[in-house]
């Protein structure tokens, strides 16, 4: 954790926002933007300053241990914290002076649904679609029966709040960050509580989101299901940003070489050896770095020593392994 000698939570001033600031950041393709954000709670400094820009049309995937900042940055994002430096953005208008403009186009779930106990579902959710500002003047039972349908909850919708699982408390607050389309949709930890069942429905909602051309910003603790879901990742560690990009290019990054799928492994070994390529055996055949020839060569040289190549692929490090050498690498 970085130390600092700042205790009070002070708010720097931000620009106001005008028309062609929104128009410039849309036209620059950010659906969400941290301009060196900051949060210290008295002694501790739980954000500091992240810079972190959120493509249009991106899944990013927040990770980082406990206590490494995520849900304190996208409550700044969101506007439900304010900044002690620093300055957020969504959908092109400035968090600290235009929220109300960008906030009715934002669907959000962050640090657990809350709802009134002795309300049914459907009478909860219906509460929540009534001061939904863009859906003034439309009929609200079939919307709410529409989200509730989607999150898997319409047999459980007229059942009390209080007497729901941890899983299905989740889904009703997913349900209410979908009751129309979304811009952006902001979901916090969307599968804490869920079985394999309902962690199967998250992947699908945010893929049908995602093909719909939102945004979706997740945090959560299951690399898996990120690496399976999320177009972008972003990687935090005692409030600092370690990493951020896209997926594929950070995953390509992490490794190098070329894997090959051959019965012929002390051949292959040989072979590469001899014109000074570094190799070494896999499960399934053999790998190479990339001290040698390009990867067409290499191929081109196996198959001329009589090795059988059933597969060659690059050599790609997956996420939980990259989110491991960030994480064990800063002090």
């Amino acid at each position: 954790m970085t130390s600092t000698d700042q205790t009070t939570d002070r708010t720097t001033e931000v620009p106001t926002d005008d028309p062609a600031t929104a128009a410039t950041a849309a036209a620059a393709g950010f659906a969400a933007r941290a301009v060196g954000l900051r949060k210290v709670f008295g002694p501790t400094v739980a954000v500091d300053g992240v810079d972190l820009d959120v493509p249009t049309g991106s899944v990013l995937g927040m990770l980082g241990p406990n206590g490494s900042g995520k849900t304190t940055l996208i409550r700044m994002l969101l506007g439900l914290t304010r900044p002690t430096a620093g300055r957020a953005e969504l959908l092109g208008h400035d968090v600290g002076a235009a929220a109300a403009a960008a906030l009715p186009h934002v669907g959000a779930l962050v640090e657990g649904p809350g709802f009134h106990p002795f309300l049914s579902g459907r009478a909860n959710l219906s509460r929540v679609a009534a001061a939904e500002p863009l859906l003034g003047g439309r009929p609200l039972a079939p919307v709410v029966d529409d989200a509730l349908e989607r999150v898997g909850l319409a047999a459980a919708a007229d059942r009390r709040y209080r007497g729901y699982s941890l899983g299905m408390k989740q889904r009703l607050g997913l349900a209410a960050a979908l009751l129309l389309p979304r811009r952006l949709v902001v979901l916090d930890e969307p599968t804490n509580g869920l079985d394999p069942a309902g962690t199967r429905d998250v992947r699908r909602i945010i893929g049908e989101l995602h093909a719909g051309g939102a945004t979706v910003i997740v945090s959560s603790h299951l690399l898996a299901e990120v690496e399976a879901t999320c177009t972008h990742v972003a990687v935090l560690q005692s409030g600092s940003l370690l990493a951020a990009g896209e997926l594929r290019t950070l995953l390509d990054t992490g490794g190098s070489g070329l894997v090959v799928s051959t019965p012929d492994v002390e051949l292959a070994l040989r072979t590469l050896r001899e014109v000074g390529v570094t190799a070494y055996r896999t499960e399934d055949g053999v790998a190479a770095a990339d001290d040698g020839p390009p990867a067409p060569e290499v191929i081109a040289l196996l198959v001329r020593a009589g090795v059988a190549v059933h597969e060659a692929r690059r050599n790609r490090t997956n996420l939980d392994e990259l989110f491991a050498r960030l994480t064990e690498e800063t002090p």
